[in-house]
């Protein structure tokens, strides 16, 4: 997806392969949270992508999201909500930083590219982050790229709608300034796994934990769509595609974790974390 947004479909790839799975089915790509089944989302969720701010019944949910009434309102009347297809590019590493982009829905990688053509994924952007934040505050071109996992929604709003938007609203600011040093301590935390982990194993059982709390919200289930191929996940864990399917396979014998098409609970979450210690 440029930012003129253009959206470009292309196949999905099937996150789970070579992977033993209690029941399968074919991985989706176009939803955010689980499916398995051939069920819709809607027979896990009653609630729909949010038309507008005010009527989001997850804002509350969201660090930048959860704003006053008046400062939703206002929120609400910039910019424009916008639907992406699965591999979508928003934004591109280089581009000049014209909008902000905040995800409603759906999941968008972040990743930035090597001058040899290496591509390391930073972060999976879910709703409610903040995306192209520090570019337009610092007046500098996107220093990474965003693609969309799946089908997404995300509101786009203009660089300077943006930065008056935060003028006039203390609480946007103070939030803006949270998602900046979430970003931070992203980055702070993913060179830390890289750097200090012992082994393959807690660098992954790290990354499953992260994402499935993340996608919990804080509820007793950790359940969550793996959207990236092994591939991927392995540029994440700082190992190989083959040592991704091979632990992920163990955890599910050991019954630490449940997979069911693209679908993956995490059932004993206190034992990947003994793995990361």
């Amino acid at each position: 997806m440029r930012e003129d947004g253009a959206e470009v479909e292309e196949p999905g790839a099937e996150a789970l392969e070579g992977v033993e799975t209690d029941e399968y089915s074919a991985p989706q790509s176009g939803l955010y949270l689980s499916q398995s089944r051939g069920r819709t989302m809607a027979e896990f969720h009653t609630h729909h992508p949010p038309e507008d701010c005010l009527n989001c019944e997850h804002r509350h949910l969201r660090m930048f999201c959860n704003l006053t009434t008046e400062a939703l309102r206002d929120f609400d009347a910039i910019g424009i909500m916008m639907n992406h297809a699965r591999g979508a590019k928003l934004f591109s590493e280089g581009d000049v930083a014209r909008n902000v982009f905040i995800v409603c829905f759906g999941q968008v990688k972040i990743s930035s590219t090597s001058r040899d053509g290496k591509t390391m994924i930073l972060k999976i952007a879910g709703p409610g982050d903040v995306m192209g934040l520090s570019a337009v505050l610092a007046n500098v071109p996107h220093e990474v790229t965003a693609e969309a996992l799946e089908p997404c929604q995300v509101k786009t709003i203009r660089k300077q709608e943006f930065v008056d938007f935060l003028g006039r609203h203390g609480i946007a600011s103070m939030h803006a300034a949270q998602a900046l040093s979430g970003e931070y301590l992203t980055v702070f935390h993913d060179a830390k796994r890289l750097a200090l982990s012992g082994s393959a194993a807690g660098r992954l059982a790290r990354l499953l934990l992260d994402w499935g709390r993340s996608a919990s919200n804080g509820k007793p289930e950790i359940r969550f769509t793996m959207a990236l191929t092994h591939e991927e996940i392995a540029n994440m864990a700082g190992t190989s595609r083959e040592t991704v399917t091979r632990l992920l396979n163990q955890f599910r014998r050991d019954q630490w974790i449940t997979i069911k098409g693209a679908s993956m609970t995490i059932v004993k979450p206190d034992q990947l974390e003994r793995l990361t210690a």
